[in-house]
């Protein structure tokens, strides 16, 4: 495999969905940026955030669905391929979509930090750069290592022009399209 330059990916997009296809299960790959990253396993922690979040959703919003792990291409951002830990979208958007959808129907992304070495690079800086070149509207980021969430909103260029960060505990609005209000009390529940 050839490493990544600044203009030539590691490999093409259609090799690197090859390669995921026959992926263990224990291995979830991404590719952004035109690299290939192994996205960690979860743990409980991240994993009852992500429930959290999903009952957060139905009862606020039941039209909608909360899909964690469904593969997106996030085209406009070097062909990437994310697997967000959560993808907010009408329900049944994804019913006939495969392995990697489009995003164009993706009201929100979610993603979880794990602790891990790439968190910084994968989750703040590479993921909303694809999610925004995708057109998808909002991301939220709760980030286990600040204690805090982040919302990423009103994408253009390639770039969010807005971001919220609040703290555990705090009252944060996801904005239009999601058009939800969380009360996130219950995530100090899961700092660690």
């Amino acid at each position: 495999m050839t490493p990544m330059t600044s203009d030539r990916p590691q490999m093409l997009v259609e090799e690197f969905e090859e390669l995921a296809r026959h992926a263990p299960e224990s291995a979830r790959l991404e590719f952004l940026n035109g690299k290939i990253g192994v996205k960690p396993m979860p743990d409980g922690n991240h994993g009852s955030i992500v429930m959290w979040l999903l009952k957060r959703c139905m009862q606020l919003r039941p039209e909608l669905e909360l899909y964690p792990e469904q593969g997106l291409k996030v085209e406009g951002y070097r062909k990437g391929r994310a697997r967000p830990d959560g993808a907010l979208v009408p329900e049944g958007y994804f019913v006939g979509k495969g392995e990697w959808a489009e995003p164009n129907g993706v009201l929100m992304v979610v993603e979880v930090t794990s602790h891990d070495r790439d968190a910084d690079q994968r989750d703040r800086i590479e993921k909303p750069e694809g999610y925004a070149a995708a057109g998808i509207p909002v991301y939220m980021l709760v980030d286990r290592d600040t204690d805090s969430v982040t919302v990423h909103a009103d994408p253009e260029g390639g770039t969010y022009r807005s971001l919220t960060t609040r703290a555990f505990g705090s009252v944060i609005e996801l904005p239009d399209p999601v058009g939800i209000t969380l009360e996130t009390e219950k995530l100090k529940d899961f700092a660690d």
